[in-house]
């Protein structure tokens, strides 16, 4: 057994999940700020930083459909690899490695083609204006282009992860996360090239970070190897992949059609300076949250690799010690959103207007937070074990079931975009108790799954 898999089976929980965590919080805060950055730039564009802003903010809905294919591939491939090198079948391993780089280069160039098609029309559809829209179509044309960086080198990053080696996968996030922070005023002030230099300047660090990870699997780094046989798409496999993947690409996707409905809402009650204002506050929702999906990707082999070791009480603790690390990132973001919202949404943007309403906006639509963290650990711990279905289920539970319905009835009654922000809180309060009661019971199963193997441990 390697020595990645002795710490995993072995070494004191707290101690594992903070090596696993610390590195994957990083990394995600990095890959977060290849947006937010972005963003910040854009925003202080002269004379148009708002409008642009808007109009970046409009191409969410479509980058979050690449992302929600990146985590149908990653997540669905990782955890799956964490649970047969914890049975000890490194062979399978590395045919899921395999087929998951073969399934995000054949995402990425539908995604890419189909993008491309019809972008004017989904930017119109997604609530672009005649002042935003040239904005929003400039971004997007280039972002979509580089759909095939973004997909792999997001994918295979969970599966370097996986494997126990989450100080390479912050690296492969942080090389692109840090040349994208360069490139942006270069690109966007320097050359003069607007928005279109922040799109391009995404897509070259992303071209990087494929690189650098692709690098890894085929330099002998890594314990799983790359082999060209396993890039062949084994159907069993690749349901294997999607049962546990699709649990958090429907959440991603049911993102982008929330985004799109929030939009809607945003432009018949605020306008375009609402629909910025939802820019900024994503952002910031984003910088808040990323570490806690850290945490999800820290434990996550940590679980799966005892889960199916058996080791009940390490999956036990692991999840005891991750809810309360995430309960306590949120907590910490709450009381900063609360206490100095005005001076967080003007690093983005300047504009009295826009000011007003996301500084309003955002202490409402945050003030669930601090409960959110259990939410997210615990959603993601029925995927970790394979337990896709409840994982799904808790997953659109807040995206499609509660949310969607809150931005189109509490808007109306309201006739404010203040009912755009009551949704988010609503939908978190419900949801988190829901996840609350699915939680309880698994941990009671788990529980005499530990006690029946202590007991059979004592009688051998």
């Amino acid at each position: 057994m390697i020595d990645r898999e002795k710490r995993l089976a072995n070494e004191n929980i707290l101690k594992l999940l903070i090596s696993f965590s610390v590195p994957a919080i990083i990394g995600m805060l990095v890959n977060a700020l290849y947006n937010v950055v972005d963003r910040i730039y854009i925003g202080q564009m002269e004379g148009v930083g708002q409008l642009a802003l808007t109009g970046v903010g409009l191409s969410f809905p479509i980058m979050t459909v690449v992302i929600a294919f990146a985590m149908l591939t990653g997540v669905g491939a990782s955890a799956n690899i964490s649970i047969k090198l914890g049975q000890r079948k490194k062979g399978e391993a590395e045919h899921i490695l395999g087929n998951a780089l073969s399934l995000s280069i054949i995402f990425s160039i539908l995604i890419t083609i189909v993008g491309l098609l019809y972008k004017d029309k989904l930017l119109m559809m997604f609530g672009a204006s005649e002042s935003t829209f040239g904005y929003a179509s400039d971004y997007l044309g280039i972002i979509l282009l580089g759909t095939i960086f973004s997909l792999t080198s997001f994918s295979l990053n969970h599966c370097i992860r996986a494997e126990g080696n989450p100080k390479r996968a912050a690296s492969t996030m942080l090389v692109g996360a840090v040349l994208n922070t360069i490139l942006d005023p270069i690109f966007i002030f320097t050359f003069g090239m607007g928005v279109k230099g922040a799109a391009l300047a995404t897509i070259i660090s992303q071209a990087v970070s494929t690189i650098w990870v692709l690098s890894y699997f085929l330099r002998g780094q890594s314990s799983l190897k790359l082999k060209v046989s396993n890039l062949k798409l084994d159907m069993h496999i690749v349901k294997t992949i999607f049962a546990i993947g699709v649990s958090p690409f429907s959440m991603q996707m049911a993102a982008s059609v929330v985004s799109i409905t929030a939009n809607t809402a945003l432009k018949t009650y605020g306008g375009d300076v609402a629909i910025g204002a939802m820019t900024v506050i994503n952002s910031v929702v984003t910088l808040i949250v990323m570490p806690l999906f850290g945490i999800n990707q820290g434990y996550q082999p940590i679980i799966g690799f005892n889960y199916g070791a058996k080791a009940y009480k390490r999956v036990l603790d692991t999840l005891k010690y991750a809810i309360m690390g995430a309960t306590i990132i949120v907590v910490i973001g709450f009381i900063g959103v609360q206490a100095f919202a005005p001076q967080i949404i003007k690093l983005f943007n300047k504009d009295p207007e826009l000011v007003a309403v996301a500084s309003h906006g955002i202490r409402i639509f945050l003030s669930m937070l601090p409960i959110i963290g259990f939410q997210i650990i615990s959603g993601n711990y029925f995927q970790s074990v394979g337990k896709a279905k409840i994982s799904m289920f808790l997953s659109l539970l807040r995206q499609v079931i509660l949310l969607i319905p809150l931005y189109l009835i509490l808007p109306r009654m309201l006739n404010s975009i203040t009912g755009v922000w009551l949704a988010g809180p609503i939908a978190d309060g419900t949801s988190s108790i829901i996840t609350g009661i699915f939680l309880f019971r698994e941990l009671r199963l788990l529980t005499k799954a530990h006690e029946k193997v202590e007991l059979e441990a004592e009688v051998v």
